[in-house]
């Protein structure tokens, strides 16, 4: 059985490299991989809290957190590349949708 803590302290420094990612990055696609890395982290903490309570609503929560992930991947990829062939780069400091 795996303690608790550990898991947790995994989990943590998954969700720190991915706020590290949308905050340090400026490439769309680096951005959309540390949102990735943020909602795997929470999906951790809910298998290993519902491993640590032994009962099974945070194992299918974290289903259909995984699910949201992938459905979020496939809309920001198609935007990125929306975007790429609009703007033609996909730096997110040089995006700025909101102007004309």
């Amino acid at each position: 059985m795996i303690r608790l803590p550990l898991v947790l302290g995994f989990s943590a420094a998954l969700f720190a490299v991915g706020v590290y990612g949308v905050l340090a990055r400026r490439n769309a696609v680096l951005v959309l991989m540390g949102i990735e890395l943020m909602l795997n982290a929470v999906s951790v903490n809910l298998i290993a809290f519902s491993q640590a309570l032994g009962e099974i609503s945070g194992q299918v929560f974290a289903l259909f957190v995984i699910a949201v992930a992938a459905a979020e991947v496939g809309i920001g990829l198609a935007i990125v590349i929306l975007i790429y062939r609009n703007r033609e780069t996909i730096n997110v400091d040089e995006v700025n949708l909101l102007k004309w």
